[in-house]
């Protein structure tokens, strides 16, 4: 089955000390941290391509404008939500929300790109060299 707009995907994360952005930056306040925010949108749409994928794809992160607009307490559980928006051949666009327990947190425009594993990893290891 083809990845299609409308499509939509759901996840959960129960937040920790793990979570912190003080994992980040020891001067900001002890609370869910954004890159933590970015990899969820990021986990939820990958999660959303991964069984529409052919044998030898994988997804990939290309671009990400993500707003963090409330500040979540650690231990609360989030929940990230992805609806894909567009699909342009092998980059799939998407609206990403976040939601806390009491409120909306934030919010993104993500997309991922469909790559082939065996010539993504050859053009890394030609990297190394």
């Amino acid at each position: 089955m083809a990845i299609t707009v409308g499509m939509k995907n759901e996840m959960r994360l129960k937040t920790g000390p793990e979570h912190s952005a003080q994992k980040f930056f020891h001067g900001v306040p002890d609370v869910f941290g954004t890159p933590f925010l970015g990899g969820l949108f990021e986990g939820v749409s990958a999660a959303l391509m991964a069984p529409h994928l052919a044998p030898g794809e994988q997804s990939v992160g290309i671009s990400m404008n993500l707003k963090h607009t409330a500040p979540t307490p650690l231990g609360m559980e989030v929940r990230a939500v992805t609806e894909v928006t567009a699909v342009e051949g092998r980059k799939i666009t998407f609206q990403v929300e976040g939601f806390d327990e009491k409120e909306k947190i934030g919010e993104a425009v993500h997309e991922r790109f469909i790559i082939n594993v065996e010539k993504f990893n050859q053009r890394v290891e030609a990297k190394k060299s």
